[in-house]
């Protein structure tokens, strides 16, 4: 072994990496880029090292959904804003929306994207494409050009594909091309302007609701294509209880679908839109499509991401300017910066007994990697793979100040929660791109150490 290759010897951390199968405290190695061991007794001179007692260290987490803005809204968020907070948050993976200005509709906007994670990003960015030119849902891009210039899936997020016959083909072309369509699932005749859930919430309160079937009819349509077509569908942001039941009949039935849901729709409820008032009478931060929904639909997803129905939690980072928010609930947009709030609003089911942490960084790494066709690359601790590690204290209480976001963004409900769980630094490939004050004492293995 060179040892001028090694860079860094994470020491006596809780190792978790459910694509393995580990489960056990030791210490983990990395040289150029990649992870050599876990465990062992072998360690070069020239090593750093980072002290997990106490900590959890795993595989970095992947986020399927982002909008990271950059081009043509970096009043919101650019590439170097959107992935140093995406670092903060445990994230070594991004997987970029296409809603940007110009869309990503072409190679060309494609590679510049790529480039300018090149340049401006510490982490791992990955390019989602259209799915229709101008994401207007008329006419399909040339997907396997895209394919090509590295996107790893295709989405008109935002929109549905209206048309039953173009999202046919759709997939069709996704199948031949070995890609998911990821596809943001809401009736636009259905859920018209709607700005919460409708129930009766929205009934009491005056305001126009989205109905659960906005998102339900079209998770019905699309998975009824995805079996004629024998295509990978991927559904954004489950948000209702109706949604978990038709994708686990069609998981039944054998049809390739995937799913995830967000941090938020996992942890609140459409109270929440009117359970921290500001200046307005209504928290605008709370408002994003799929709206929050109820009680039922959280226990729903929960259930959901147990049994195998969700198989990915992503994020949906959506960050805004402070503009965009501080308006009327009615003219507010759409959203919630997740980035930096992920793991720690995460951690309240953990600690509620909802779910167990393996389960839940196994939805956050390898099960993420799999949808997008990077297991055995991406989210695991493999020997050989890229050495992308999250560093976690389960127990680390904080709490939220948006003031102190990386995120341009700084639209959050979670402003002021005090949370139970915190990442403690971020390693991509092999690069510590994030560390938190307390971890910052790197040193040199003492000589009488070395082997």
């Amino acid at each position: 072994m060179n040892k001028k290759a090694i860079s860094l010897l994470i020491s006596g951390g809780h190792i978790i990496d459910p694509s393995q199968g580990l489960d056990r405290v030791g210490d983990l190695l990395v040289a150029e880029g990649k992870i050599v061991q876990i465990g062992g007794t072998v360690v070069p001179s020239r090593v750093q090292i980072l002290d997990a007692t106490g900590l959890v260290v795993c595989p970095g987490f992947i986020d399927l959904h982002c909008h990271l803005r950059e081009p043509g809204f970096e009043d919101k968020e650019t590439i170097a804003t959107g992935t140093k907070a995406a670092a903060i948050g445990g994230f070594t993976t991004v997987c970029c929306m296409a809603n940007t200005n110009p869309p990503l509709d072409s190679p060309s906007a494609v590679a510049w994207v790529k480039r300018k994670a090149g340049k401006d990003s510490l982490i791992t960015v990955l390019p989602i494409g259209c799915i229709t030119k101008g994401r207007k849902g008329e006419e399909l891009t040339d997907m396997a050009g895209l394919t090509e210039a590295g996107v790893v899936a295709f989405s008109d997020d935002g929109t549905s594909v209206a048309s039953s016959q173009l999202m046919r083909h759709a997939l069709e072309h996704g199948r031949d091309l070995g890609l998911p369509i990821i596809d943001h699932c809401e009736d636009k005749a259905l859920s018209g302007n709607g700005i919460m859930n409708e129930g009766q919430m929205s009934a009491k309160l005056g305001l126009k609701g989205i109905p659960a079937a906005a998102e339900e009819v079209m998770v019905a349509r699309d998975l009824i294509l995805a079996k004629l077509t024998g295509s990978r569908l991927h559904i954004a942001h489950v948000s209702t209880r109706g949604s978990v039941e038709l994708i686990r009949r069609a998981k039944e039935e054998g049809i390739s679908v995937t799913a995830e849901a967000t941090p938020h729709h996992l942890t609140l409820t459409e109270d929440r839109t009117t359970g921290k008032p500001t200046n307005k009478s209504f928290d605008t931060n709370a408002k994003v499509n799929p709206p929050l929904r109820t009680k039922e639909d959280i226990e729903a997803l929960i259930k959901g991401l147990k049994d195998g129905v969700i198989d990915a939690i992503a994020t949906d980072h959506a960050p805004h300017t402070l503009a965009d928010k501080n308006c009327r609930l009615q003219q507010a947009a759409f959203g919630i910066s997740g980035f930096e709030t992920a793991f720690g609003c995460l951690m309240s089911l953990v600690h509620q007994r909802k779910i167990g942490l393996i389960k839940l960084i196994s939805k956050l790494t390898c099960e993420p990697a799999k949808v997008i066709g990077r297991n055995g690359e991406l989210g695991t601790l493999k020997a050989g793979a890229p050495a992308n590690i999250t560093i976690l204290d389960p127990n680390r209480e904080w709490i939220v100040n948006s003031r102190n976001f990386a995120s341009k963004g700084k639209n959050t409900p979670y402003d002021g929660y005090k949370f139970k769980g915190k990442v403690m630094a971020t390693v991509a490939n092999g690069k510590i791109v994030y560390i938190d004050d307390s971890l910052l004492s790197l040193r040199p293995l003492p000589r009488r150490e070395r082997t």
